[in-house]
């Protein structure tokens, strides 16, 4: 009796046992999965050119947090990364994706009355972008803007509106952050700060900034 009876304790013992490396191997496997749907990768983010006939409307938007004070900044460039003009535009008081929306907007503005007629135009915010690209929403917070780009996209002209990272858009963020010294407005001018050409230096060297990304496959 007491044999089988240890017996029955060491089966016990061992399907115990088994469960828990069926479990174990069931958690590795659920692990290894969501991993593997949100990958992650170090990549090298650096200025991209136009194609050539284009130009580039790179634009940022920036807030100083402890004072709400709005700005955005942008510049025109080439194919070979001249710069042929840039802005910068005090806000007042908005949001960051109203000062991203607002800085795009004179951006695009200035250019039509340049006379550009194929703009790549770049930003870093997702958020902006996604408002561009709906051209017209009454409901949204920024539905006047939106209606605003909606207007501009449809005059007769080729404008695309593409998402870059910010390690790709330097030259654009100097002049964002630069535009808070400024009177309130729109401020175009045609030689480019002393200060920005060696951003532009820094993007035509091909000099690039590593960036963490992740892929949910």
């Amino acid at each position: 009796m007491e044999g089988s009876a240890f017996c029955k304790k060491g089966l016990i013992a061992r399907i115990k046992a088994w469960f828990r490396i069926v479990e174990q191997a069931h958690q590795n496997v659920q692990k290894t999965s969501l991993t593997s749907r949100t990958a992650g990768c170090t990549r090298l983010i650096s200025w991209i050119p136009p194609d050539e006939g284009w130009i580039q409307l790179q634009t940022d938007g920036s807030v100083v947090t402890s004072t709400g004070k709005a700005a955005a900044g942008g510049l025109f460039r080439n194919n070979l990364g001249q710069c042929k003009g840039a802005f910068v535009c005090n806000l007042g008081s908005c949001s960051i994706t109203a000062a991203e929306l607002k800085g795009a907007l004179e951006g695009l503005k200035i250019a039509w009355q340049r006379g550009y007629r194929r703009i790549q135009l770049n930003l870093d915010s997702l958020t902006a972008l996604e408002i561009i690209k709906q051209r017209q929403n009454d409901n949204h917070r920024h539905g006047s803007l939106a209606k605003q780009f909606s207007y501009l996209l449809n005059l007769d002209w080729e404008v695309t509106v593409s998402h870059v990272y910010r390690e790709a858009n330097c030259a654009a963020d100097f002049l964002a952050n630069k535009a808070h010294d400024f009177d309130f407005g729109t401020h175009p001018f045609n030689v480019c700060d002393v200060d920005l050409v060696q951003w532009l230096r820094h993007d035509v060297m091909g000099i690039s900034h590593e960036r963490f990304t992740t892929n949910v496959i």
